[in-house]
């Protein structure tokens, strides 16, 4: 069995999340013996959104596609970059009209193929179409050219998730959530072959309100009162999955989250 190991590095959040992908990725390559790296990058600048800079930046260091969800949009610029930069996902259940692509066929440096795709939910979200249906027909799109499929799933609701998951169980390697910000602890292979894990987390500042400077977050609970939303900086983590998967029949065999402080991605470099 010919195995390809992929890394999925949540949530990437403002400066704090760019700097932990540049100082611990090319470590975390080499001790997890990485084949090939997705990373969700719709809150790269500053929090909300991303820019053709930041993205080709992202890429540079080693990032092989970009997915990401509501915030896609958030940047004007992104309209422009997501339609000459076909390595930038947004949600392929965005009605048709929407610029980019939901979905994109990567090779790794050795010539094995990699499918991606990004849908989003509706729970709790803007209400847009059918994530079920559309991943169905992304993946049939795929399925041709590549058994290996990993599918993030941009969400809120924690059943929305699990229900994509069991959804997809034996036709993708694996399903990975984000959005919330908050690495979950529920990886498990299910009974088919697809790797699932809820929320693959956050990688940048956790002594924050997801991202966000406590005190600015916090006061929009307490007073309903507006107020600006800034990125914060305390405790940058990285958080990420690794997914092993046989590159012949697309089943995952493993699936392990991380974990780690800016601290032990530099103390990883060195080592």
């Amino acid at each position: 069995m010919a195995s390809l190991r992929i890394l999925f590095i949540g949530d990437i959040v403002g400066r704090p999340g760019r700097d932990l992908v540049k100082a611990g990725l090319p470590a975390l390559l080499d001790l997890h013996r990485i084949d090939f790296v997705i990373a969700n990058v719709e809150n790269a600048a500053a929090g909300f959104g991303i820019t053709r800079e930041i993205g080709d930046q992202l890429l540079d260091e080693g990032v092989d596609v970009m997915t990401s969800g509501n915030h896609i949009w958030d940047r004007k610029e992104a309209l422009d970059y997501i339609g000459a930069e076909a390595r930038l996902l947004r949600p392929a259940n965005f009605p048709a009209g929407a610029p980019g692509s939901g979905s994109y066929l990567a090779r790794t440096q050795d010539g094995r193929s990699v499918g991606v795709i990004n849908v989003m939910g509706r729970v709790f979200m803007v209400s847009i179409d059918d994530p079920f249906a559309i991943a169905a027909r992304e993946i049939e799109a795929l399925r041709a050219r590549t058994r290996v499929i990993f599918v993030d799933f941009h969400a809120e609701a924690t059943s929305e998730k699990q229900a994509m998951g069991w959804h997809l169980d034996g036709k993708v390697t694996a399903v990975v959530g984000t959005h919330t910000h908050v690495q979950t602890a529920d990886e498990r292979l299910l009974p088919k072959g697809t790797a699932y894990l809820t929320d693959a987390g956050m990688t940048g500042p956790h002594d924050s309100i997801i991202g966000v400077e406590v005190q600015a977050a916090l006061g929009r609970f307490l007073t309903a009162m507006p107020s600006k939303f800034e990125t914060a900086a305390g405790n940058p983590r990285l958080n990420a999955v690794v997914v092993d998967a046989d590159d012949a029949t697309g089943r995952a065999s493993s699936i392990e989250r991380l974990s780690y402080s800016l601290e032990e991605l530099k103390a990883l470099g060195h080592g």
